[in-house]
């Protein structure tokens, strides 16, 4: 909890410390490219009676935002498949594959300079596939859940730019083993990304 409260504030500053932002017309639409370190937090959960731990991983990332508004967009989050291992204390280790494709509703600060900051919230599928371990039959469940979202946006030509940005998403799934249910995981994880972002 520390550090996605630290991270999200830290952004937080930043954006308010930046004045108003550069205007996005509604009808208009970017597509972005970059990567996405997807950072579960330190404490998931107990699995069969013994303490979870979820490694952190990171995947390219694509997004796409169409303007409803001036300013006002909503945003698909897709990314190739993230892959983590898993280590349930005294039991055994596994890994997994998911894809949290995320839809948002995002608002850009329109100002005159060349740093557009950005808050958006919505929500996160989760699926989860290609578990593997020495345990059995293992099946960890999809999951819905809140995301937010804080970034900035560095300008860098006419229609292009940089963003860097900070994501918390809420990821709680079952988990079974054969069949029977052994605990529920809670992933919740801070995704740290930095893309190319080109407007049309």
């Amino acid at each position: 909890m520390k550090r996605k409260t630290t991270a999200l504030a830290t952004v937080c500053a930043v954006l308010l410390g930046s004045g108003a932002a550069m205007a996005q017309s509604a009808g208009e639409y970017t597509l972005g490219v970059g990567f996405g370190n997807v950072n579960p937090k330190s404490n998931n959960g107990t699995l069969a009676g013994g303490a979870t731990t979820i490694d952190d991983n990171t995947q390219l990332t694509l997004t796409a935002e169409y303007f409803i508004r001036d300013n006002l967009g909503i945003e698909l989050l897709a990314a190739t498949p993230f892959k983590h291992n898993i280590t349930i204390a005294g039991v055994g280790t596994a890994t997994t594959k998911h894809l949290p494709p995320t839809l948002s509703l995002q608002y850009h600060f329109a100002n005159g300079k060349n740093i557009t900051p950005f808050v958006g919230a919505g929500i996160n599928y989760t699926t989860f596939f290609d578990e593997k371990t020495t345990l059995g039959n293992l099946k960890i469940e999809d999951s819905f859940g809140l995301a937010v979202n804080v970034g900035l946006d560095f300008k860098i030509s006419d229609r292009g730019a940089i963003r860097a940005n900070v994501r918390w998403m809420d990821i709680d799934s079952d988990v079974k083993l054969g069949g029977t249910k052994i605990g529920t995981t809670h992933i919740d994880p801070v995704v740290a990304g930095l893309s190319y972002v080109h407007r049309f």
